[in-house]
């Protein structure tokens, strides 16, 4: 990976972790990796450049058919915007093209 891309990584997994956190597990250290199965999908949709709507869709549909709740709209788009804030943050600071 890129330094850009290795970043970005961080970024998302630190997102999924400690804000989107559907499992409520942010404060246990032990479970610092229960959202690694997710992190692939989500760091790609994030780098390669999708809406913030259909990061939030993705993350919806998580909540809904892995961990069997209603999702948080709110939440959801809240942290898509955060997603997209940090690829355009890490985009200029590392001046990748698109």
């Amino acid at each position: 990976m890129s330094p850009y891309e290795e970043e970005l990584h961080r970024r998302v997994d630190e997102v999924l972790h400690y804000v989107w956190d559907p499992a409520g597990v942010s404060n246990s250290p032990v479970a610092r990796n229960d959202y690694d199965d997710f992190l692939p999908t989500v760091f790609a949709m994030v780098r390669d450049e999708a809406s913030e709507e259909t990061i939030a869709a993705y993350l919806n549909g998580l909540e809904e058919k892995e961990y069997d709740l209603e999702p948080d709209t709110e939440m959801t788009a809240h942290v898509a915007d955060i997603l997209v804030e940090w690829r355009e943050i890490l985009t200029a600071r590392h001046a990748v093209k698109s």
